[in-house]
């Protein structure tokens, strides 16, 4: 019995004298004689020479968090001292990363159970140089070598902290170059404070592009981040610094973020602020980043400003429009997923050009494209501030939003082109509405409602509708962006525009009952306005009832020609008008003027000739038709020549015209009666001459051929 103690008590005096020297040897090894293998193994796993040249070590120490056996067990910590990491050979620069040091610890059970867990990684003054070529080749991404099957391994990051460093990329790719710069702040701050700092600079900064930024203080994003406590909790413990070039245009800006990202836990949200300038966009954000690799999500206040919109496309790959200088401000929450984020642009508020607007946009990147949707309103919309989107702004205007397309002086119509080639880029289910829309203080359009709808490059509008004068334009628009030149058409209807709201300034029109009535449909080929407008066919047909028309009229209209011409017929007298009737067509863009007559108390007006879009030059002629006896001041019809920039009008020289006119009056009013049906009943019927025929005829609406077909000849 006494023999069998003693073997054991030897077995066990060993097997402790093991532990003891494994205890020693281990807390005692020289860990540097491990680094060739170390280097060989990494640089194996990565594709590319790693390197530990100073000292590599470990110290063991128990984890407090630990329970049970764990608690007992101690775990290892790691530190290696300056490591280089070597770029592909292709790249410009040897080094890809040089850090001072890095150090981890490691969970000594989880290795039993073959998982590699590491809580912490520090990263010491990381140096890192990230370059892509035109190819496409990066050199942030590690050729891993290939695997043969399931690893029976399994690792787990779960935060990583850092201190000063600095990081430089050349993108040849998207022409991106930049250096940015991070040191640690003398003191933590807190959320509230950089909210509260960013928010100020970025109104200041919406009030320089804009003018105002009254509207941005309307954004309740505010109220929201100051009630999540979960933000106000977080702190900023470093400062970043940012400088480059993007596309030419200089890259400036700086920031804050805190010091420990969390890569894993959503209960620790990584606290981010940016202020950053691109050329003449300005993009700035305060909040959080939480869970990056398990579908992270982004929660942050976003602030735009910049001199057009279509600016941001270069910067977030979302195709918008060409617009005047513009600021926005609200609440950006995104979940990110490689290939697959979706982020949405909640409730937010601002100004484009002297407009309000508001709303709520979403942008996923999955799918065969990435979508653009959501619903946005303007409560007052100043109609100059629609001009960019077809290029109807002044040169000085295409040169502040960064357009060299320049609109020639002698042209009236906009030959700046539609970027078809961004709009394949993503597709768009986007509502609009403009609650009122003012064009001049004495013409006020009341409200505008569209539906922009854009599917793999083609582009609809359906409905693009006003309303006006008491009554409505509504039109369907569609572009196709695919077609080389581009295809369009449009079909549009005017309906019970009354003319006394037409023209509120205008005493002599408020007794007037008169509505104006129109229809037109039109297709073309080509990539701007002036090009689809040059290349058009169809017809365009309006009818005016019971209205009135002088000199002082035309005045209020702003209709130059119109005025001389309403000078030389009437004088500053108002002469009542029983209806107006047009009648045009258009062949590849020649408008052709079957009918275009006036129907006057004291004449009949007719109006021959042609208007060529696509050299815009005029050739009308104007000859009233006295009725019965009745004097009239005219003795020569007038003409209208020149440009649509430049018109030249004038008096024909000739015999006066004939009078006692009323056969050539009633040949003259006879083909009104194809355009009726636009007509409403007059309050007088037996003394309108369009309302007499009223029941006469049938509906005719005017036709477009499919868009490159020439308007078939009648």
């Amino acid at each position: 019995m006494k023999r069998g103690r003693k073997i054991l008590a030897w077995v066990l005096g060993i097997v402790l004298l093991l532990i003891v020297i494994g205890v020693i040897v281990i807390a005692t090894f020289d860990w540097n004689r491990a680094k060739p293998y170390v280097n060989e193994k990494v640089s194996e796993a990565i594709g590319r020479p790693f390197a530990i040249n100073g000292d590599l070590s470990v110290h063991w120490a128990r984890e407090a968090s630990e329970t049970g056996i764990g608690s007992i067990v101690p775990w290892p910590e790691f530190t290696a001292r300056d490591i280089t990491v070597a770029n592909p050979d292709w790249a410009k620069t040897p080094t890809f990363a040089r850090l001072d040091a890095v150090q981890f610890r490691l969970r000594s059970l989880g290795l039993l159970h073959h998982r590699i867990v590491i809580p912490h990684l520090q990263l010491t003054a990381p140096t890192i140089d990230l370059e892509r070529v035109k190819d496409g080749r990066d050199n942030w991404t590690f050729k891993m070598p290939e695997s043969t099957g399931p690893s029976e391994w399994a690792m787990e990051l779960n935060e990583v902290g850092f201190d000063k460093g600095h990081i430089e990329l050349v993108d040849a790719a998207t022409a991106l170059s930049m250096k940015i710069d991070v040191s640690q702040l003398e003191k933590a701050i807190p959320f509230s404070d950089i909210m509260a700092q960013q928010e100020q600079a970025s109104r200041d900064q919406a009030g320089a592009t804009v003018g105002t930024s009254k509207d941005l203080r309307k954004n309740k994003a505010g109220k929201d981040d100051r009630a999540d406590e979960t933000k106000q909790r977080q702190t900023y413990a470093f400062g970043w610094k940012m400088s480059g070039s993007f596309h030419g245009a200089s890259i400036q800006g700086s920031g804050k973020t805190g010091s420990v990202l969390a890569l894993r836990d959503a209960t620790k949200p990584f606290p981010v602020q940016a202020d950053t300038r691109i050329g003449d966009t300005h993009i700035a954000i305060v909040g959080t980043l939480t869970d990056p690799v398990n579908l992270g999500a982004l929660d942050v206040r976003l602030w735009f400003s910049g001199n057009s919109m279509s600016n941001l496309y270069a910067i977030t790959g979302i195709t918008l429009p060409d617009t005047p200088p513009f600021a926005t401000e609200g609440h950006l929450i995104a979940n990110l997923k490689k290939g697959n984020s979706v982020y949405r642009y909640q409730d937010f508020t601002g100004r484009v050009g002297g407009s309000d607007i508001n709303g709520s946009l979403t942008f996923n990147g999955g799918g065969p494209r990435p979508k653009l949707t959501g619903n946005l309103t303007s409560h007052l919309l100043l109609f100059s501030d629609l001009a960019p989107l077809i290029g109807a702004d002044s040169n000085k205007e295409k040169a502040q939003r960064g357009d060299a397309t320049q609109q020639p002086a002698d042209k009236a119509l906009p030959v700046e082109p539609f970027r078809t080639d961004r709009w394949k880029a993503m597709d768009a289910d986007v509502t609009f509405s403009g609650e009122k829309i003012i064009q001049d203080a004495k013409l006020p359009i009341t409200s505008l409602q569209t539906h922009m709808v854009m599917d793999n490059g083609v582009l609809s509008l359906q409905p693009l509708k006003f309303g006006m004068a008491g009554g409505t334009v509504d039109s369907t628009i569609g572009l196709n962006g695919q077609a080389v030149p581009m295809k369009g058409t449009i079909k549009m209807s005017a309906r019970h525009m009354k003319l006394k709201e037409l023209f509120p300034g205008f005493a002599p029109m408020q007794t007037s009952l008169g509505e104006l009535n129109g229809d037109a449909a039109l297709s073309a080929t080509g990539n701007s306005v002036a090009a689809l407008l040059g290349s058009s066919n169809g017809e365009i047909k309006m009818l005016i009832n019971d209205g009135a028309i002088s000199k002082s009229l035309l005045e209020i209209a702003g209709l130059n020609v119109g005025n001389y011409v309403g000078a030389k017929l009437f004088g500053d007298k108002t002469v009542k008008i029983n209806c107006a009737a047009t009648d045009l067509t258009a062949t590849n863009g020649l408008v052709d003027a079957r009918l275009f007559a006036f129907d006057t108390e004291d004449a009949i007006i007719n109006v021959t000739g042609t208007v060529d879009l696509k050299t815009e030059k005029l050739d009308l002629d104007i000859v009233p038709h006295t009725k019965g006896f009745r004097v009239f001041s005219l003795r020569s019809p007038l003409y209208v020549h020149g440009t649509l920039k430049n018109p030249s009008p004038g008096v024909h020289a000739g015999p006066l015209i004939l009078r006692g006119g009323g056969v050539v009056a009633a040949a003259v009013i006879a083909p009104v009666a194809v355009l009726l049906p636009l007509i409403a009943p007059s309050h007088n019927k037996d003394e309108n001459t369009c309302g007499a025929l009223l029941d006469q005829v049938k509906n005719l609406p005017p036709k477009a051929p499919p868009a490159g077909k020439t308007q078939p000849a009648k």
